[in-house]
Parts: structure tokens; C-alpha cells; sequence
């Protein structure tokens, strides 16, 4: 029988917003000055502060980054039907935008060093598919993707590369942020990650003519008139000045949450080096990831058997062995919150009958989403907790 743990009496998440108490400084600031809506002192600010750190030209403040992966499609010009190259193992808001403006998204399987976007696959597809002239490229989980090899890609086919950051703000590769390799940047500022505002995102440009049409657009299309005048569709996109505030406190702590989810990685690594199962990898040569998510895949030998329906997931246990199922039930048993990997775009069943472009007929991506889990990764998280959690995944193998 496997052993039994105390469960937490609070829950310990997967990542939860990290108040400094700044936050609130600036949202009374809004409120006190009345400038409750898009424009203000806080939203300038931000705007600043994430220009100067990742080294981008320009920058616009939205409502999500959902947003402004939209906004992005909008300024590429993507037309009905046009075929769009995008990371496949990923969370869905980065591929419906594609289809927000009737293209047609290729997904591109991935490459096991960083669990990224492959070069060799995003090759393979632009021999099968050489007008494609956009590729949507997500760094999963913080870390950063194989950004020369895709960028020197991506100009040999004039590709125009966007990059979606939002789970890898303040991750660097060669020194360089991520989201400021491609034509068009986007970070975000969810509840969830490793900055928050509670919502909101930001679009990265060094074009002023991108910068400018993006805060146009995210601003109803308005026209420069003394009137309300449109000669085209625009959107309600622009962050709120209440919004801007908790992220404009919560930007001075991005290196301290960096360390601090840096720390969990460690520890999981060091207290899980005994057991059949690796954590998520990334180039430690070429890159410093943000940590955002600790992740573990397990042994393919180390696998008990493990069934998935669309909706539901079931095992059988196995001395020795485990499985992502039993593991996210046992940390669930103990009040802490795990989370299976993505579920790979092309699995999808609205995406089901998308091309996937895949090196050989192996392929990455279902491989991971089967092994792989993500861990309690909140960086409030004590040491404490953490032991107990690795000794819960420790047992799932006993």
C-alpha cells in the first residue's frame, strides 16, 4: 500500500500572484487622480519600464495577452485561408488568434532539448509549405525555444516571426529577452505568471508603424477626426490604468521571482534525482529560462499503463512504476495543485484535422503530454511544503 500524507491545510498552487504591497500604491494612485480607464500615469510607466528591460523599441499595453497575439495576426495581415506555422504543444491562446482571422494554423512539432518548437520540423514544413510567411512561436513554460537556428529559418524564407513570451517573461537567450527576436513580441501579465496585473498583456515592437496601428486598433480603430470616425474594424483592447498599476508594483520584483522559481526548480531536481523521471530541459549554454513552471517527464521503462479519453484519465498502479495520472492524484490528495502538460494543439478535437509537421514518424509532443506533468511551482511555496511533495511523488514509485 502506498503511503498516506497529511494534506496542507492551505492549498499550495501551481503559481499564484506574489503581492508586494507597490501594487496597491499605484491602483489608489488611479483611483485618487480619477484616471480609472485606458490612458494614465500607470500604463505609460509600464509601458516604459517593459521597453527599457527587454530592449524593445516600443511597447503596447493591453488587455491580454490573448489580445495582443490578435493584434499581431491583424498587423501581419493574415488573409482567409492563409496558412500560418505554429508551436503545436502549447495552451490553445496561442493558436486561435490564427484562426480569429480565418487562417489556418500548421502546427510544427517539437524538439526534446527545450520541449520547444524543432528546427528541423519548421524546416520540413517549409519545404512542404514554402509561401507560408508567418510563424507563431510559444517558449513553453519559461524556457527560452532554439532561437538562432529558428530566426536564421525565418529569414531565409522572409518569414515574419512572432514570438509568444507569455509564459517566459524575463527569460533570456544569449543574453538576449525573449520576445524581442521576432518582428512582434507578446508577453503576459495573467493571474497566473510570473508578473500579474490580474489580467492584461503587452504587445513588443521595434517598428513604430506596427506600435502605432496595434494601440490604433486596440483602441476601437479610431480615426484621427473630431468625431468618432472608422474606416476600419478595431477592438476593445487597451489595458486599464487600474490594471497597469498592479503590474507597474509587481515589475521591480521580476528578478526575485525569477530566483525564487529557479530555487523550486533546483529543489525538485535535487530531491527527485533518485527516481526514474527528468525535469523539463532547456540549453544551459544559450539560455537562462524564468523557471515559470517546474515540470517532470517520467521513464519511458518508469511508465505504469495509462489510459486517456478527451476528458477523463485513468491508471493501474504498478510497483516501481508511476504514471502523470497517479502522481497529479496523489499531489491533489494532499491539497497541492499539479497540472498535466499541454495537451499538443494537433490532439485538440477543434484542431483535429490541422496538419502536423513532425521530423520522423515518432514525433515529441504526444510523447511529453503522456509522460510529462507540471509541478507546485507558486513561489510562495516553503521548502517545507516542497519536501513534503517530493516525498508524495516519491511514493507514487515505492
Amino acid at each position: 500500500m502506498k503511503q498516506k500524507f497529511e494534506p496542507f491545510t492551505e492549498r499550495v498552487y501551481l503559481s499564484s500572484p506574489t503581492m508586494h504591497g507597490e501594487e496597491l500604491k499605484y491602483m489608489i494612485e488611479a483611483y485618487q487622480t480619477n484616471w480609472m480607464s485606458t490612458i494614465g500615469a500607470n500604463i505609460d510607466s509600464i509601458e516604459a519600464d517593459v521597453a527599457k528591460k527587454l530592449g524593445v523599441g516600443y511597447t503596447v499595453a493591453l488587455s491580454s495577452g490573448t489580445a495582443a497575439l490578435h493584434l499581431a495576426m491583424k498587423l501581419a495581415k493574415i488573409k482567409p485561408g492563409e496558412k500560418v506555422f505554429c508551436t503545436d504543444m502549447t495552451f490553445s491562446a496561442t493558436a486561435n488568434p490564427i484562426v480569429y482571422e480565418s487562417g489556418i494554423p500548421i502546427f510544427i512539432d517539437s524538439e526534446p532539448d527545450t520541449w520547444n518548437m524543432s528546427p528541423e520540423a519548421l524546416k520540413k514544413a517549409f519545404e512542404l509549405y514554402p509561401d507560408v510567411r508567418v510563424v507563431m512561436l510559444a517558449h513553453l513554460y519559461g524556457v527560452p525555444a532554439k532561437l538562432t537556428e529558428i530566426k536564421e529559418i525565418c529569414r531565409q524564407h522572409k518569414a515574419i516571426l512572432i514570438e509568444d513570451a507569455a509564459e517566459s517573461l524575463g527569460a533570456t537567450y544569449q543574453g538576449q529577452q525573449t520576445g524581442s527576436f521576432g518582428e512582434i513580441g507578446v508577453i503576459s501579465f495573467n493571474g497566473n505568471k510570473i508578473i500579474t496585473g490580474s489580467s492584461g498583456g503587452m504587445l513588443l515592437t521595434d517598428e513604430k508603424e506596427l506600435a502605432d496601428e496595434a494601440r490604433k486598433l486596440s483602441t476601437q480603430a479610431r480615426e484621427d477626426a473630431p468625431w468618432y470616425q472608422h474606416k476600419e474594424i478595431g477592438y476593445n483592447y487597451r489595458m486599464s490604468n487600474v490594471i497597469a498599476g498592479v503590474v507597474r508594483g509587481q515589475f521591480p520584483y521580476l528578478e526575485e521571482h525569477i530566483v525564487q522559481k529557479k530555487k523550486i526548480y533546483q529543489r525538485y531536481q535535487a530531491g527527485l534525482s533518485g527516481l526514474p523521471v527528468k525535469m523539463n530541459p532547456f540549453d544551459s549554454d544559450k539560455s537562462e529560462p524564468n523557471f515559470w513552471l517546474s515540470c517532470l517527464v517520467i521513464d519511458k521503462e518508469a511508465m505504469c499503463k495509462q489510459t486517456r479519453t478527451d476528458t477523463e484519465a485513468s491508471y493501474i498502479s504498478e510497483q516501481g512504476k508511476s504514471c502523470p495520472t497517479e502522481i497529479l492524484e496523489a499531489l491533489a490528495a494532499i491539497n497541492a495543485e499539479g497540472r498535466p502538460i499541454w495537451k499538443p494543439m494537433h490532439l485538440q478535437p477543434i484542431y483535429k484535422k490541422n496538419v502536423f509537421v513532425k521530423v520522423d514518424e515518432n514525433g515529441v509532443d504526444e510523447d511529453i503530454f503522456n509522460r510529462g506533468l507540471c509541478l507546485p511551482s507558486d513561489n510562495k511555496m516553503t521548502p517545507e511544503q516542497q519536501d513534503r511533495i517530493i516525498d508524495v511523488i516519491k511514493s507514487c514509485f515505492e
